[in-house]
């Protein structure tokens, strides 16, 4: 198929700026767009062009011929198929004892994978996939895990003008079996099975999955050095408080169940909670400030939060499970007003026309935060009267103890919370990631 790539963004620009995209340059070849236009539109069809049916994509073969391991290395390098890291040879020896970490066969399909759907879906074989866990410098105890992690067919490099980035969390018992770090730095460069299993998933999405080759299955404008290897860490399960089930549980699995979850967003931001305020007053204010929908049609949000901090949830502020907190959270979160019109579509106009609530919300002025929340799917049925003209402010934790969280909330919140690190510090990180998907473990064994 030919195409002209312009610039992005294309919404929300006018006419002018809009005929400015058309008179400058394809930014991937650096021809003048109209041009380029201009020639897919007159050109005749290349024999190439005329041919139907299915695109047969050629495998590359099994094995390479034998040379010395530098020019293997620089072999691999140079064809794309690292992550411009150093990597473990993958020989038949070694792939061989990577395989003894399963009982699947070899040449079993475990699944396929696309850069985005558009693309092409490539399947693969556990063979296939035990070639990238030997590169990523993964241990043959760790290969279960890594085919379920390709079985759920997600790319750790969706394709995208914008960045986007993945998270992978371990749960079960084969997170202890295998050394995962949950504790003090789990989500830092300190241990084999959490770096080794979440490089593992970048090489496969770009020797197996097709991604990862910029300017053709990767768009992505700045990239995303969280791809390396995608936050990939177990929860801490055993500092969970009593009644906060583990994620894999929330998702359906029995809590002896050993289970992979995929999740995907943009950015993560910290926070060390250093001033006595409630932290789920602290965690509104953050995850609204960054998560505004403007309509609340949906956003969604993670919530890493240390041991230390889920303990003070459970028993200074009174959430039972992480759902009661998730529920607080959406509820509670605002919208400012500024963002809420520049989102909100054929609601600036309806404010204008006197509709209300939105006319009533309208003259509070664009500081004003309106009771509508970016993780809520509809907008509220009784706002009228409701807007804050500030934020609202906790005196202390006393007010979050004499009211409890509330459990009320219309379908399911898309808010996640994992309990993750040493319980050093009352800290945790907040980010845009949404889950995707989860997959057993155990049945990769």
């Amino acid at each position: 198929m030919r195409f002209t790539f312009v610039p992005h963004p294309i919404a929300g620009r006018t006419s002018e700026q809009s005929r400015q995209y058309l008179l400058g340059k394809d930014p991937l070849t650096g021809k003048p767009i109209l041009e380029e236009l201009i020639s897919a539109l007159t050109k005749p069809l290349s024999d190439e062009e005329k041919k139907t049916g299915f695109i047969v994509r050629p495998r590359p073969p099994r094995l390479l011929e034998p040379d010395t391991a530098a020019h293997l290395e620089r072999l691999f390098h140079s064809s794309g198929w690292t992550d411009g890291l150093p990597i473990v040879l993958p020989t038949e020896a070694r792939v061989a004892e990577m395989l003894k970490g399963t009982s699947h066969k070899p040449d079993e399909i475990v699944g396929s994978m696309r850069p985005s759907p558009p693309h092409e879906a490539w399947e693969y074989t556990v063979e296939m996939v035990a070639a990238n866990a030997v590169m990523a410098g993964a241990k043959p105890e760790y290969f279960p895990v890594i085919l379920a992690l390709a079985s759920t067919g997600v790319t750790s490099l969706f394709t995208s003008t914008t960045s986007f980035a993945r998270m992978v969390v371990i749960n079960g018992p084969i997170a202890k079996e295998i050394g995962m770090n949950a504790g003090i730095g789990a989500m830092g460069p300190f241990n084999e099975a959490n770096a080794t299993i979440g490089r593992a998933w970048t090489l496969i999405s770009k020797n197996l999955g097709g991604g990862g080759v910029p300017g053709e299955t990767y768009l992505g404008s700045q990239g995303n050095n969280l791809n390396y290897n995608n936050m990939c860490f177990p929860e801490n399960e055993e500092a969970l408080p009593l009644g906060w089930n583990p994620l894999h549980v929330q998702k359906g699995f029995k809590a002896s169940d050993s289970v992979v979850s995929t999740f995907t967003g943009w950015s993560i931001s910290n926070y060390g909670a250093y001033i006595n305020l409630p932290h789920q007053e602290i965690m509104k204010w953050q995850l609204q400030n960054w998560f505004t929908s403007g309509t609340g049609s949906g956003g969604s949000a993670i919530l890493l939060i240390d041991p230390v901090v889920a303990k003070d949830l459970k028993e200074l502020q009174g959430f039972a499970s992480k759902e009661k907190l998730a529920e607080w959270l959406a509820q509670n979160a605002v919208t400012p007003a500024w963002h809420f019109w520049a989102r909100g579509g054929d609601l600036l106009k309806k404010a204008k026309e006197g509709v209300k609530p939105f006319a009533s919300w309208l003259k509070l002025g664009d500081m004003a935060f309106l009771p509508v929340s970016p993780f809520m799917r509809t907008l509220p049925k009784a706002a009228a009267g409701s807007v804050q003209k500030a934020p609202a402010k906790s005196k202390s934790g006393e007010d979050s103890q004499k009211t409890p969280p509330s459990s009320k909330a219309s379908g399911k919140v898309p808010i996640e919370i994992i309990v993750v690190g040493g319980g050093t510090n009352p800290y945790w990180v907040g980010g845009d990631f949404s889950y995707i998907s989860s997959a057993s473990i155990d049945k990769w064994r």
